[in-house]
């Protein structure tokens, strides 16, 4: 073999080693990672609704018989982005963001939102966070509605409140 051909095989031998290391190091990383997945995983089964927003989630219920009453509902699941918008730019905006309760009519269609601001709500992270759902929601034309979790409103309230009666959708 001439001495030319040595020289262009010395950067392919190069290149096949550090390939061959690359993959060695991902299938070392990969089976790894698996492992961790055989174990029992650290999750324990919690009630989706604390005990005060169980308390207005049967008064919202029994104040609304008509309607559907959903809780803990992602922004994603009621907001949807424009065409000639970019999709992931706008529903990161969102993401990870929920609504207390949501108030539908027997469609699914959305009527009101409703959230319970506890005390944790005047902290200005949260405050802040508030201000950006209130804002993604109003530009999706829906009606937001917050209650205080230190007073909260019995039925008759509730359902002047939302301002729809039972038996009527709006």
């Amino acid at each position: 073999m001439s001495s030319i051909a040595i020289v262009f095989m010395t950067p392919l031998v190069k290149l096949v080693a550090i390939a061959l290391i690359a993959i060695g190091v991902l299938s070392f990383l990969l089976r790894r990672k698996a492992g961790q997945d055989r174990g029992p995983w650290p999750f324990y089964a919690k009630k989706p609704l604390s005990s005060v927003e169980q308390v207005l989630y049967f008064r919202l219920v029994k104040a609304l018989p008509e309607k559907i009453v959903l809780a803990q509902v992602g922004l994603s699941r009621l907001l949807g982005v424009k065409k000639g918008n970019n999709f992931a730019t706008w529903s990161n905006r969102i993401n990870r963001m929920s609504v207390d309760f949501v108030i539908c009519a027997k469609d699914s269609s959305v009527l009101v939102v409703i959230e319970l601001d506890d005390a944790s709500h005047v902290r200005d992270d949260r405050q802040a966070a508030d201000r950006k759902k209130d804002r993604a929601l109003a530009a999706a034309g829906l009606r937001i509605i917050r209650v205080q979790a230190k007073s909260l409103p019995d039925e008759a309230a509730l359902r002047a409140l939302v301002e729809i009666s039972p038996g009527k959708d709006s």
